[in-house]
């Protein structure tokens, strides 16, 4: 059939080419047949999602009103609450815990007739950004199986690569939505902080952690990201960026970065400038130092959620996600407190930014392409670093400045790996995101999308 659009499903329906039941059933058996070789779900909600899709079909029969994502079947990632299917968090401690009640997200996403297909592989407890899982496997990437989709929400962003779902959902503490999106070449939002609501989701840090959508398309991103806030973001939708200022970082966001995807970068940056978007050449030097801000605030907080976790059963941690909440034993009170100042110096220098210079700020997702499963170093010139602090070098930033930013594919390297761009704007401007990247999609990523969907989909 090939991968088909929120609005082509909903089109589908109407003409009676098809029904949600028969739709969802299709997803399921793709994902009975194809998932062995990408592992992006821990769960398929095979029952559920096959009763959800009959109660909607009867209440559009018996005339009543659908809702936004009538008969779209929609995955989340597994630290996000659903009730009634267990939600292990990616972990062996809560390997069979099965919620009471479904998170805010999903029953806001459930209110406007979505299906929820299943529940995608994760970073264990969403403390990394490998997806390689001690306890269910490695998330495999869908353009190379033997490379990493990103993480944390890396079953997220594969099971949309591979068309394993419409869509699905994620969390983001320091690029956890984004860092995937752009590894597997799809689109991943975080929005504004508390634009969503994080009820029922198992924080990282409850100052950092964002719910954010993964799609395919910029269309079915405007879709879904104004059905998660309650907002109309399709009159964005337009070709027209003509004078939309764009920054462009003179530091930090260009260094240490893989040639490749530094190459990309600059030709996505040409091809907003011939659209008719103005690039300002911006000083962000303001940002240096943010990553150990981020990870003070993130490691202290997860420290506390995971407190009693971490009495009863540390030794069933994998080791990483074990010696990240070790580390926040050693986190004083004093350093917390000072990251928290630290991030309203950014907060505040951001603002000031996109009131006075720029609309929009256009940097790389992240500085490398994903990386083999397995690898945790990473090598650029002379500089060295682990993947993690590569991977979320120019994304937690945006966390901590609780601004809007967007992860939309510009390309493939030569070895074949998806590249992002990120875009980046004022607080609750997701409007400004959803045009430029419109605008930037319609333009360049019909030929990437093909192949996209011939080499993951196998369409």
């Amino acid at each position: 059939m090939g991968r088909k659009s929120i609005q082509e499903l909903q089109a589908g329906y109407a003409d009676h080419l098809y029904t949600p039941l028969e739709i969802t059933k299709g997803y399921l058996k793709r994902i009975k047949l194809k998932d062995k070789k990408l592992n992006s779900y821990i769960t398929a909600a095979k029952e559920r999602a096959v009763q959800e899709a009959k109660t909607i079909e009867a209440k559009a029969k018996a005339g009543e009103q659908t809702g936004l994502l009538y008969g779209i079947p929609l995955a989340y990632k597994d630290n996000i609450d659903t009730k009634g299917i267990r939600t292990t968090n990616g972990s062996s401690i809560d390997a069979n815990h099965v919620p009471g009640k479904n998170a805010a997200i999903v029953d806001r996403l459930l209110g406007e007739d979505s299906i929820l297909l299943g529940k995608n592989n994760l970073h264990e407890y969403a403390l990394g950004v490998t997806s390689n899982n001690p306890h269910y496997g490695p998330v495999h990437n869908p353009w190379n199986p033997k490379y990493s989709p990103g993480g944390s929400s890396g079953g997220s962003a594969a099971a949309v690569a591979a068309d394993l779902s419409v869509a699905s959902i994620g969390t983001d503490t320091g690029g956890s939505v984004r860092i995937p999106a752009a590894s597997c070449g799809v689109i991943g939002l975080k929005p504004t902080y508390n634009k969503v609501p994080t009820q029922g989701v198992f924080y990282v840090s409850w100052t950092l952690d964002h719910v954010g959508p993964i799609t395919a398309t910029m269309t079915d991103m405007a879709i879904l990201a104004g059905a998660m806030t309650k907002q109309s973001y399709l009159p964005y939708l337009k070709h027209d960026i003509r004078g939309l200022r764009i920054g462009v970082p003179t530091s930090y966001f260009n260094e240490h970065i893989d040639p490749d995807t530094y190459a990309l970068y600059r030709s996505a940056l040409n091809a907003l400038e011939s659209l008719g978007a103005i690039l300002i050449d911006t000083d962000v030097s303001f940002v240096a130092g943010n990553a150990d801000v981020s990870l003070t605030i993130a490691a202290s907080e997860a420290g506390v959620v995971h407190k009693s976790r971490m009495e009863c059963c540390l030794s069933q941690y994998g080791a990483d996600g074990r010696a990240f909440l070790e580390s926040s034993l050693d986190i004083t009170a004093i350093q917390y407190i000072e990251a928290h100042k630290m991030k309203e110096v950014y907060m505040k220098a951001f603002d000031k930014l996109f009131r006075e210079s720029i609309d929009v700020l256009a940097t790389p997702t992240i500085p490398i392409p994903a990386r083999k499963i397995g690898v945790d170093e990473v090598q650029i010139g002379s500089y060295k670093e682990s993947v993690f602090d590569a991977m979320t070098r120019y994304t937690g930033i945006f966390n901590m400045a609780e601004l809007p930013a967007l992860s939309i594919p510009c390309g493939l390297t030569v070895e074949g790996l998806p590249v992002g761009l990120q875009l980046v704007a004022a607080r609750c401007r997701e409007d400004l995101l959803i045009r430029a990247g419109y605008a930037y999609e319609q333009d360049q990523l019909r030929d990437f999308y093909r192949l996209r969907d011939q080499v993951c989909a196998g369409y």
